[in-house]
C-alpha cells in the first residue's frame, strides 16, 4: 500500500501500528523517531521498524505516510515541526482521542503542502510504552477517521484503506461529532472509574484488599497515566463537561429513585442499563 511510513512517537499504539503494518505487508519500509534517546535505543532492536531517526524532520522525509502517536497536546506542534520536511502530498495522520482542535489546526498548517487526514483507533490500554504493543491491537476494533469538508477526498481513501488493512473497522465522522460520541463512551468512563478510586483512596486503604472482581473490572483504566488524561480532558473540555451534566442527571435520578423507595424506578435504571451492557460489541 505503502512505500514508506513513518510512525512518529511509537509507544503503545505507535509500536502496534508498526507491527500490524510489518505483518499485513501494509509498507516496504517503516521508519519511527521517539523524542526519548533511550527508547530510539530500544527500538534499533525491534524487527518491525526499518530505521530509526534521532529527529522528527529527518524521520518523515521521503514518507508517504507519517502516523503520529504523540500525546494529544503534542500533535500539532510536530505537525508544525515536520512541515517543512513533508515531500508534497505527504498525508499525515494522527491517532490522538480528540479531535476539532487537532484536525483543523492541522490542516491548516499543511494546507497546500501536505495532507492532513485526522484518525482514532478506540484501542489500547493502561499500560504503556513499545513493548506491550501487538500486531493484532487493531483486529475488529473500531477506529474513526475524521475528515473535513475540505479533506483531499484520494488521501482520505488512503488513509481509511490503511486502517481497514490493520483489520481494524472504520467509522467516518466529522471531528466535532467524535468528539461528542468518545466524551460519552471514552472519556466518561475514564472520568468515573478515576474519580471513584479517588474516592476509595479517602478510605480505609485496608478495603481495597476485600474488593470482589466487580471493583477491578470497573477499575481497570483508572490505572492509566494521568498526565496524558489531563491533556485529553483539557482538549475536549467542553463536550466533557455537557457529559458530565447528562451523567449527573442520571445519577440524580437514581438517588432519588432509592431516597423514596421507588423500587420500580429502581429496576427500570437497572434494567435499562444491562440490557446496553448486554448489547456491546
Amino acid at each position: 500500500m505503502f512505500a514508506s511510513i513513518t510512525v512518529l512517537a511509537p509507544g503503545l499504539l505507535g509500536g502496534s501500528v508498526a507491527m500490524a503494518a510489518r505483518s499485513r505487508g501494509v509498507a516496504r519500509h517503516i521508519a519511527v523517531w521517539s523524542r526519548r534517546a533511550e527508547t530510539r535505543a530500544a527500538l534499533k532492536d525491534c524487527p518491525w521498524c526499518d530505521t530509526v531517526f534521532d529527529s522528527a524532520p529527518e524521520a518523515v522525509r521521503g514518507s508517504e505516510l507519517v502516523v503520529i502517536c504523540a500525546p494529544v497536546d503534542h500533535i500539532v506542534p510536530l505537525v508544525e515541526q515536520i512541515r517543512p520536511a513533508l515531500a508534497p502530498g505527504t498525508i499525515v495522520t494522527d491517532v490522538g482521542s480528540v479531535k476539532s482542535a487537532i484536525c483543523r489546526r492541522s490542516h491548516g498548517l499543511l494546507a497546500g503542502h501536505a495532507r492532513f487526514v485526522g484518525s482514532h483507533p478506540m484501542a489500547g490500554s493502561d499500560r504503556t510504552g513499545h513493548t506491550h504493543a501487538e500486531a493484532d491491537l487493531f483486529r475488529g476494533r473500531p477506529c474513526f477517521v475524521t475528515p473535513l469538508h475540505e479533506t483531499d477526498a484520494a488521501a482520505l481513501d488512503r488513509v481509511v484503506a490503511f486502517w481497514r488493512a490493520l483489520d481494524a473497522v472504520v467509522a467516518t465522522e466529522s471531528p466535532e461529532r467524535h468528539d461528542e460520541i468518545v466524551a460519552h463512551v471514552s472519556h466518561l468512563p475514564h472520568v468515573i472509574a478515576s474519580t471513584l478510586c479517588s474516592l476509595l483512596a479517602r478510605r480505609d486503604p485496608r478495603w481495597r484488599d476485600l474488593a470482589g472482581n466487580g471493583l477491578r473490572d470497573t477499575t481497570r483504566i483508572a490505572a492509566s497515566d494521568a498526565d496524558l488524561w489531563r491533556a485529553i480532558f483539557e482538549q475536549n473540555r467542553e463536550e466533557v463537561l455537557r457529559t458530565l451534566s447528562a451523567f449527573e442527571d442520571e445519577l440524580a435520578a437514581f438517588r432519588a429513585a432509592l431516597a423514596n423507595q421507588d423500587m420500580f424506578a429502581v429496576r427500570a435504571i437497572l434494567e435499562r442499563g444491562r440490557e446496553y451492557r448486554t448489547g456491546l460489541r
